[in-house]
């Protein structure tokens, strides 16, 4: 695999290379009106029962208008990767794959989203979608996770010059959830795979699932040999667990879709060991005992 790839940051790395807040949660649906904000009609649907944020599969959801960014290289250097100008597609889109994290910036609900979709021109497309820009075209319920003690809240972060989503804690809403859940944000600079393995390990838990997972690789390799070269990525998890293998070991298998600052798009399940972090990586690992 050769020397670990690395980008440098702008700022200063913190010693705290996972943040984790331990919540509850459980799985749920939530219900999207037509014609609303994708935000505001998720935030209420979660509030309804006890959560003020969680995770939401995208798939499958029709979206329009809607608009988006793509990851794109640094024009003033100010970051270590930026966004490229936004996008905004005439017709309406079915989500393909994509996750989100829900939670707060501002004050307000706020998400982080990745997601693939097709457009008019039959190509895929995919991009991080625009909170303030995204609204529900059709009717419909998705699957989510809602964790009740923790929520993911828009921060500034030094180490990237970015205000991103990380954990934090936050009182209970009543959902009378009970699953023992954790909110995680992996920083830059560290293997994916590894942080999530030694994660479990120092906090018992003997297997896990992985629910929502939204942000960034330096590059992505697949298990079958496939490499996307370009170092700016965005990617979400399609599905990830953290399980042990035939020896005992803990080992997690994730199996994601992403697109690069130059609109390539794939999806699979990565190579485990190589593909470090490039600015940030939350998710929910639920404790399956």
């Amino acid at each position: 695999m050769g020397q670990p790839r690395q980008i440098k940051q702008p700022g200063p790395a913190l010693p705290e290379r996972i943040v984790a807040v331990e919540g509850r949660g459980r799985p749920i649906t939530v219900t999207l009106e037509a014609g609303r904000l994708l935000v505001e009609t998720l935030a209420e649907g979660f509030l309804a029962q006890g959560f003020a944020g969680g995770t939401v599969d995208m798939a499958g959801v029709v979206l329009a208008p809607f608009a988006y960014v793509m990851p794109a290289l640094s024009k003033t250097g100010e970051n270590a990767a930026f966004y490229s100008d936004i996008y905004r597609p005439v017709h309406a889109v079915t989500i393909d794959q994509g996750q989100m994290s829900l939670g707060r910036r501002d004050g307000k609900a706020f998400f982080h989203c990745h997601a693939l979709w097709q457009e008019q021109d039959g190509l895929t497309h995919g991009g991080h979608l625009m909170p303030d820009e995204t609204r529900v075209a059709t009717t419909m319920t998705v699957e989510a996770y809602g964790v009740d003690g923790a929520i993911f809240e828009a921060n500034p972060d030094p180490e990237t010059n970015f205000k991103l989503f990380g954990p934090v804690s936050e009182p209970d809403h009543g959902s009378g959830a009970v699953q023992r859940c954790f909110a995680l944000r992996l920083r830059p600079n560290q293997d994916f795979h590894a942080a999530l393995e030694g994660f479990c390990r120092d906090h018992g838990m003997t297997s896990a699932r992985i629910y929502g997972g939204v942000g960034s690789t330096i590059e992505a390799r697949f298990e079958d040999g496939r490499a996307i070269r370009n170092f700016a990525t965005e990617v979400f998890i399609n599905h990830g667990t953290v399980a042990p293998d035939t020896t005992g070991a803990l080992v997690a298998h994730l199996d994601v879709g992403l697109v690069d600052y130059q609109g390539q798009t794939a999806s699979g399940v990565l190579l485990r060991g190589d593909n470090p972090v490039l600015m940030t990586f939350e998710l929910v690992l639920a404790d399956l005992g």
